[in-house]
C-alpha cells in the first residue's frame, strides 16, 4: 500500500519513476546519450546506406570519370600517407631518441602545419611554386620554362604530405614513450651501437603505431577536399572529394544525391576496413612492461650540427617559407609582378576586410563553431563518463557509436545531412552545417574525456555513494566535475577546428549560411587571388596566436 501510495498521479510523471526504479538514473541518462547519438551519428550513415542500398546506382562506380577520380584519390592518399608516415617517423626519433640542439623549438615549428587548413595550405605554396611565383618566374627568365608548378598530382601529394606528417609524428612521439628504455640498454650493453639499436630494437617495436599513423593520415587525405580542389584542378585531376562536389554543384547527372550516396558508401567500406586493420594491428602488438628508466639519447658527435642544420632548413622551410609567401602574395599589387616597394601595398587587405561575403562567412563560422563546441562539449561530456564509470554493455556501445565519424570521410557525412536536410526540415538553413560539424567532430569530446577518467580511480565516486549520494548524482556531482576540464580543451579543439572547415561547409552550402572558409575558396576559385591570400594570412596567424597563446597558459598554470 505505502508503494501505491507513493505513486505520482501523473501518467507520464510515474512512467518516469517506475524507469528510474528497474535501470536507475545512470541508464535512463545513458539512454538519454544513446537518443542524441542515434540522431547525431546513426541516423546520417544510415540514410546513407538506406539511399544507396537498392544498388540502382551501382553501374555509376564504372564509370570513366568515377574510376579516373579514384584511381586519383588512392594514388594520392597512399603516396602521401608513405611519404608523410616516413618524414614523421624520422622527425620523432630525432627529436625523442637523439641530442639534436633545439629539440623544443624544433617540434613546435615541426607541428605548425596541423594549426593551419590544408585549403589554406595550399594557397600559401601557390606563392612558392605557382606558375606566378618569384622562383619560377626568374628562372623563367633563365631558361625559358618554370623550374616546377605546383599544379598537378605531385602538388596534391606534396601538400597532402606536409599537412599530415604531423599526425604520424604525434602518434610515433607517443608509441615511444611505451617502448621501456630497458630494451635499448640491453642493446648498448651487447655492444650494439647508439644507431644499430635504435633500428634494431627500438624501430621494430613501432610497427604497429606506424600501420596505425600510415591508416589514419590515408582515410583522412582520401576525402581531403581543399588541396585538391586547388592544387589539382587546374590540370584536371580530379578526386572523389572533387568530383562529389562537381556531381552535387554543376546539375550534370541525374539523381546526384543516389549516386553521391553511392560513392559515398565505397569511401566508408574502404575507411571501415581501414579502422579494422588498424585494430587489428594494434591488437597484435607486442605488450610490453612499462620502465622508469630514461631514454638514453643517442649522442650524434660531429653530426650533431650539420643533421640540424639540415632539420632546421627542411622544417622551416615547409613551415615558415609558405607564410612568407602568403605574406608576399597578400602585399604584392598583382601576382607575379617584381617584389620592390613601389610593389607593397595594403589594399588587399583592406578589401578582404571590407568584403560583405566574407565578414558574413566569418560570422557564421564563429557562431556554428561556438554552438558545436558547446553541443560537443555537453555530449561528450556525459558520454566520456558514461563510458569511463558505467560499466555496462550499452556504455560501451555508446562511446563506439560516438567514436564512430571518425572513421567516416567528411564527404559521407556531408552527403548523409543534405539526404536528412528535406525530411528535417534543414535545407537551406545553416543548421545543416551545425548538424554536420556536431557529427564530425563529437569524438574529439569523448576521447578527451574518457581517457584520463579511465586512468583515475572511482575512489571518490564511491565515497559519494557511500555518503548516500545516488549512482547518478555522485557521477553529476563527482564525476563530471573532474573531467569538466578536458570537456573544455575539448570543445575549444571543436571550436578550432570548425572554424576552418572547408569540405563539410563547401557541400553544405545554402543561401545565408556560407563559411569563412568556403568565402575564401570561392575567392581563390573568381580569380581575387590576393582577397583569398590576405583572408588565408589572417586565419593562419589567428590560429598560430591562438595555439601559443593557449601553450603559453597552459605552461604559466602547471
Amino acid at each position: 500500500m505505502t508503494a501505491v501510495a507513493a505513486e505520482p498521479a501523473g501518467p507520464v510523471s510515474g512512467r518516469a519513476r517506475r524507469l528510474a526504479r528497474r535501470f536507475g538514473g545512470a541508464g535512463i541518462a545513458t539512454a538519454a546519450l544513446w537518443v542524441a547519438i542515434a540522431f547525431f551519428v546513426l541516423l546520417p550513415i544510415g540514410a546513407v546506406l538506406h539511399l544507396a542500398g537498392d544498388g540502382s546506382q551501382a553501374g555509376v562506380l564504372l564509370q570513366g570519370d568515377v574510376l579516373e577520380a579514384a584511381r586519383n584519390s588512392f594514388v594520392s592518399a597512399g603516396v602521401s600517407a608513405v611519404l608523410a608516415v616516413g618524414v614523421g617517423t624520422a622527425l620523432a626519433l630525432l627529436l625523442d631518441r637523439t641530442d639534436v640542439p633545439g629539440r623544443g623549438a624544433l617540434r613546435l615549428f615541426a607541428l605548425s602545419p596541423l594549426l593551419m587548413p590544408p585549403f589554406v595550405g595550399a594557397i600559401a605554396w601557390l606563392g612558392i611554386a605557382g606558375p606566378t611565383s618569384p622562383l619560377n618566374l626568374a628562372w623563367r627568365d633563365v631558361f625559358g620554362s618554370p623550374l616546377w608548378s605546383i599544379y598537378g598530382a605531385d602538388g596534391v601529394i606534396l601538400l597532402l604530405t606536409v599537412h599530415s606528417y604531423p599526425i604520424v609524428m604525434l602518434i610515433i612521439a607517443a608509441a615511444l614513450k611505451r617502448i621501456p628504455s630497458d630494451l635499448e640498454q640491453a642493446a648498448r650493453m651487447s655492444g650494439a651501437g647508439p644507431a644499430r639499436s635504435l633500428l634494431q630494437v627500438t624501430v621494430p617495436l613501432l610497427r604497429p603505431a606506424l600501420l596505425s599513423s600510415f591508416i589514419v593520415v590515408a582515410v583522412g587525405n582520401l576525402a581531403d577536399f581543399g588541396i585538391p580542389s586547388i592544387i589539382g584542378l587546374p590540370e584536371r585531376f580530379v578526386t572523389l572529394a572533387t568530383l562529389v562536389y562537381r556531381y552535387l554543384q554543376s546539375g550534370t547527372v541525374d539523381e546526384p544525391l543516389q549516386i553521391v550516396a553511392t560513392i559515398g558508401v565505397v569511401v566508408l567500406l574502404l575507411a571501415l576496413i581501414g579502422v579494422v586493420l588498424q585494430a587489428l594491428a594494434s591488437g597484435r602488438g607486442a605488450q610490453l612492461d612499462m620502465s622508469q628508466a630514461r631514454a638514453q639519447r643517442m649522442r650524434l658527435g660531429a653530426a650533431r650540427l650539420p643533421v640540424a642544420a639540415v632539420t632546421w632548413a627542411v622544417v622551416l622551410g615547409i613551415t615558415v617559407l609558405p607564410l612568407v609567401a602568403l605574406a608576399t602574395q597578400t602585399l604584392l599589387r598583382a601576382p607575379g609582378v617584381p617584389l620592390t616597394w613601389d610593389n607593397l601595398t595594403l589594399d588587399h587587405f583592406a578589401t578582404a576586410l571590407t568584403s560583405e561575403s566574407a565578414l558574413t562567412g566569418a560570422a557564421n563560422s564563429v557562431m556554428l563553431a561556438t554552438l558545436a563546441a558547446v553541443v560537443c562539449g555537453v555530449l561528450g561530456l556525459g558520454i566520456g563518463v558514461a563510458v569511463a564509470r558505467i560499466r555496462t554493455r550499452p556504455a560501451r556501445w555508446l562511446g563506439a557509436a560516438a567514436n564512430l565519424p571518425q572513421a567516416v570521410p567528411g564527404i559521407v557525412i556531408a552527403v548523409a545531412w543534405l539526404i536528412l536536410a528535406p525530411t528535417l526540415g534543414l535545407f537551406n538553413t545553416p543548421w545543416l552545417i551545425l548538424c554536420a560539424y556536431v557529427t564530425s567532430f563529437i569524438a574529439l569530446v569523448v576521447q578527451a574525456v574518457a581517457a584520463p577518467l579511465e586512468s583515475t580511480p572511482a575512489s571518490a565516486e564511491e565515497a559519494a555513494r557511500v555518503a548516500g549520494a545516488g549512482r547518478l548524482r555522485s557521477l553529476i556531482d563527482i564525476t563530471c566535475r573532474m573531467a569538466l576540464p578536458a570537456a573544455l580543451s575539448g570543445a575549444v579543439l571543436v571550436a578550432v577546428t570548425a572554424v576552418r572547415e572547408l569540405t563539410l561547409s563547401v557541400l553544405l552550402l545554402s543561401p545565408g549560411s556560407q563559411t569563412l572558409g568556403v568565402a575564401i575558396f570561392n575567392f581563390q576559385q573568381a580569380g581575387a587571388f590576393s582577397t583569398a591570400s590576405a583572408w588565408s594570412l589572417i586565419v593562419a596567424v589567428f590560429g598560430l596566436a591562438f595555439i601559443g597563446l593557449a601553450t603559453r597558459t597552459q605552461k604559466g598554470s602547471s
